[in-house]
């Protein structure tokens, strides 16, 4: 999702007529609602979304928390394009031309009640990757002593896709999520590449295992839509394709992690330096005490020269 600087440093419409899609989980009603917000410049949908709860209507309900793109939380579906509503300005989704915005409900989410969604599935199937470390040595990775070693190149294979805040929109973006419950999704699979990139990590056999017998890396269609809404650049489409790149090496028995990082050894300890006595005052000749206290003068011709 590309970034639009001259939209968003617009000023927005105003006022701009905002559809919500509302579920009432009682009656099982569905529904859309127009609100009319008055804008500012600057202003997000979060932002709009928290006026229209203050100012309008109370009932309406949406997940949010951080308001600085960071946790994740308040994923919504602006103008048919899976974003996040805290780092959505008016101005960038809404034009003078057209001041309107549609919110909706993430897709291939159930909807719990208007704007919030059930993410139990979700966090399942982040689960089954098993997202973290597993060492060998059981003592040493439940209480660490020392650090385990890893370059700056290494961390570059796997550092991308740590940045993920699980907001939930490549999934939402996915068609083929939409349609085939069983497939674990971009952002489950985009972190269990990861974890088979990272160096300190030892279970590259049993992730490979798992995912070869769930099949999900060669369920993705390579529609590359999870990409282009994720709010970190994290791309799940290119970690998916390396991670099918990798089972597929391991089929055929041609894949071996390339290195598992080892414990760094303590370091040495450095002894202090010892100090020179109060009388060792003479170097190469020169009474340093002397220099302390009377700096020497410079002659006035090397100035003015």
């Amino acid at each position: 999702m590309a970034f639009d600087l001259k939209a968003a440093t617009r000023k927005p419409p105003s006022p701009v007529r905002v559809l919500v899609k509302r579920y009432d989980p009682v009656n099982g009603k569905v529904w859309w609602q127009a609100y009319t917000v008055e804008t500012y410049k600057g202003m997000t949908v979060l932002d709009a979304l928290l006026s229209i709860k203050s100012d309008v209507d109370h009932t309406l309900t949406f997940r949010y928390s951080c308001r600085m793109g960071v946790c994740g939380s308040c994923g919504v579906v602006v103008n048919g394009t899976p974003r996040l509503a805290c780092q959505t300005q008016i101005a960038e989704a809404a034009s003078p031309a057209s001041p309107e915005l549609r919110v909706e409900p993430l897709y291939n989410f159930k909807v719990m009640r208007d704007l919030t969604t059930d993410f139990t599935e979700f966090f399942e199937k982040h689960r089954f990757i098993r997202p973290y470390t597993i060492r060998s040595d059981l003592a040493e990775r439940e209480k660490p002593t020392l650090e385990y070693s890893q370059s700056p190149g290494e961390l570059s294979e796997y550092y991308q896709y740590s940045l993920c805040i699980m907001c939930g929109l490549c999934d939402a973006a996915c068609p083929v999520y939409a349609s085939d419950v069983s497939f674990l999704g971009p952002q489950a699979l985009a972190q269990a590449y990861r974890y088979l990139a990272d160096t300190r990590d030892e279970a590259w056999i049993l992730r490979l295992k798992e995912l070869d017998s769930d099949g999900s890396p060669f369920k993705c269609h390579f529609a590359a839509s999870c990409s282009a809404v994720c709010p970190k650049s994290v791309d799940p489409a290119g970690a998916v394709q390396r991670l099918r790149s990798s089972l597929l090496k391991y089929k055929l028995r041609i894949y071996r992690k390339r290195k598992i990082s080892q414990i760094v050894p303590p370091m040495k300890e450095i002894k202090p330096m010892i100090p020179l006595p109060p009388e060792a005052t003479l170097v190469d000749g020169v009474d340093i005490k002397k220099l302390e206290e009377e700096p020497p003068q410079i002659p006035v011709e090397k100035l003015l020269s």
